[in-house]
């Protein structure tokens, strides 16, 4: 059984840093590319940030992109979400997400495994 099991998420204030993280099992997670994605109230889900299976490349959405990095552990079966300078517009609930293969292609519909989610309230 494939489990995703986000932590990570709380309350800060505007400014503040949050590290996300997400343990996989059940798959073998370095055959993986590993995506973030957030859903805000009212809004679609939307792409945050994505890494391939190796860790060699990255890719970000435009309203993250040098305010947050992704990384994983192989070793440890887990993917990361650095957020720092954060703003009140990166409340969501936050997903990762796995994907098998190498595309680039981190449309959400390409993804295989979905985690629950966590929250992340960013205070004005």
């Amino acid at each position: 059984q494939v489990q995703l099991v986000e932590s990570g998420g709380g309350l800060v204030q505007a400014g503040g840093s949050l590290r996300l993280s997400c343990v996989v099992s059940g798959l073998t997670f370095s055959t993986y590319a590993m995506g973030w994605f957030r859903q805000a109230p009212g809004n679609e889900r939307e792409f945050v940030a994505a890494i391939s299976w190796s860790g060699g490349a990255t890719y970000y959405a435009g309203s993250v992109k040098g305010r947050s990095t992704i990384s994983r552990d192989n070793a440890k079966n887990t993917v990361y979400l650095q957020m720092n300078s954060l703003k009140p517009e990166d409340t969501a609930v936050y997903y990762c997400a796995a994907r098998y293969g190498s595309s680039t292609d981190f449309r959400q519909r390409n993804f295989d495994y979905w985690g629950q989610g966590t929250q992340v309230t960013v205070s004005s």
